[in-house]
């Protein structure tokens, strides 16, 4: 039996597990009967052209767990950012931990989708939000047809989140394969702030492929810093497909850090609902071996006089493989745009590979686009220059990375995050530098 046949028999299960009263009862329907039209998409399809999920799709994943797992926080504590409090919504195996979890409902709502989607008072969101800017793409709808848990994060009006949201997802591999499917939905109010981080993590070498859909929505003057961390093992995979939808005057920054894993898709969708909004797309890419990141990116300018800065770094060694799709579209009616995109990538080895292809479409005539794409190696004279102070190879080409990298670790406003992702890159450089960046 093929995945998608037993994700399609599954889901008759799954629907009579739930309650027929479930408030997203009919959009799960609909989107199981999309997913059945359109399957898993293929090389065929012009956005998935240089990334195939083949290898992926032939694993016998086991849809759901069987039995709950709990984890002592001293052996996952490592993946935390425990230098600093946060809030935490933790999944084990897809399922609520809430040992290792610290949620709230004072000022602002840090907790379950499903208790979301079960609760009456909570019902005039759910309507007003769930899957309302979700597009009905294969992957993004077979995620809504099983749509159940996840982290539901509200932030009222004018309120400022008081400590940073960390949302992580783990894998045990108690399964010899998992296949795994978050969906998270946060709502940020007018003047409201939040700072999220996002990781999904396995623990085993076992296969597992995680599916993940997030709806964000960016009120009126609403500020919102959104982090994933992505770093896992080597048979772990990862769809993340991100829909943000932003009202007049917010303010909204995702960046990307992806150092591992067997297959990252990163799917990020901006979209410009009102004016003087500033959407900012950063990202730090280091491969190596066979692993494959594709960072796919869409900035949609529908109001005028906003903003977009897209800034995505790559470092490629051995035979890994990078792709950089990025595509800003601006409407007829969004005049006095300022967009700017950038994908700079360094190929350390013979045997990497980087596929770029950075896009402007523009309908209006009052604009101030700019895009583009560099793909090299190391600077020789650069290196000359530090070889001739003193410095080893390896240092040296560890300097010029650092500095290669840093523009984007620069915009990282959680202090204790930047050291953390400081210290990661200088592991997957392979050195130790007496500074921070």
């Amino acid at each position: 039996m093929s995945l998608k046949d037993k994700l399609l028999s599954s889901f008759i299960a799954f629907e009579d597990y739930l309650e027929d009263d479930s408030p997203i009862h009919d959009i799960r329907n609909k989107a199981i009967k999309s997913f059945e039209d359109k399957g898993f998409p293929t090389r065929k399809e012009e956005a998935w052209k240089y990334t195939s999920l083949n290898s992926l799709l032939k694993e016998d994943y086991n849809l759901y767990s069987k039995q709950e797992h709990t984890l002592e926080f001293k052996d996952v504590r490592k993946y935390f950012l425990h230098e600093v409090d946060t809030y935490k919504v933790v999944f084990v195996d897809g399922v609520y931990s809430s040992f290792l979890s610290e949620t709230t409902h004072d000022k602002l709502d840090v907790c379950l989708l499903s208790a979301a989607l079960g609760k009456e008072k909570y019902k005039p969101v759910i309507e007003a939000y769930f899957n309302k800017i979700a597009k009905e793409e294969s992957l993004t709808s077979l995620n809504t047809a099983f749509a159940k848990e996840g982290a539901y994060i509200f932030v009222p009006n004018h309120v400022e989140a008081d400590k940073p949201i960390e949302v992580i997802n783990f894998s045990t591999g108690s399964e010899a394969a998992s296949f795994l499917q978050p969906r998270n939905l946060i709502i940020v109010g007018e003047n409201a702030h939040v700072q999220i981080i996002e990781r999904h993590q396995s623990l085993s070498n076992n296969a597992v492929l995680t599916n993940s859909v997030t709806e964000i929505f960016a009120e009126k003057r609403a500020h919102v810093d959104y982090y994933k961390i992505q770093n896992d093992q080597i048979k772990a995979s990862l769809i993340d497909t991100t829909y943000l939808k932003q009202e007049q005057d917010s303010v909204c920054k995702v960046h990307t850090f992806s150092f591992g894993g067997k297959l990252i898709r990163n799917n990020l969708n901006f979209y410009q609902a009102g004016q003087h909004c500033d959407s900012v797309l950063k990202g730090v890419t280091i491969l190596e071996g066979k692993q494959h990141v594709d960072h796919n990116t869409l900035v949609h300018h529908i109001s005028p006089n906003c903003e977009s800065h897209q800034d995505y770094k790559g470092i490629f060694d051995d035979s890994s493989t990078g792709v950089f799709n990025g595509k800003v579209l601006v409407e007829k009616e969004a005049q006095k745009i300022d967009a700017f995109q950038q994908n700079n990538n360094i190929l350390i080895s013979d045997k990497s590979t980087i596929n770029a292809k950075p896009q402007l479409e523009i309908f209006a005539d009052d604009v101030k686009c700019s895009h583009g794409c560099t793909i090299g190696q190391l600077d020789e004279e650069a290196m000359f220059y530090l070889r001739s102070r003193g410095i080893g190879v390896k240092e040296a080409r560890a300097l010029l990375m650092y500095a290669f990298a840093n523009n984007v670790l620069e915009s990282v406003k959680i202090p204790e995050l930047k050291k953390r992702i400081n210290k990661l890159i200088a592991q997957k450089i392979g050195v130790r530098l007496g500074f921070d960046l």
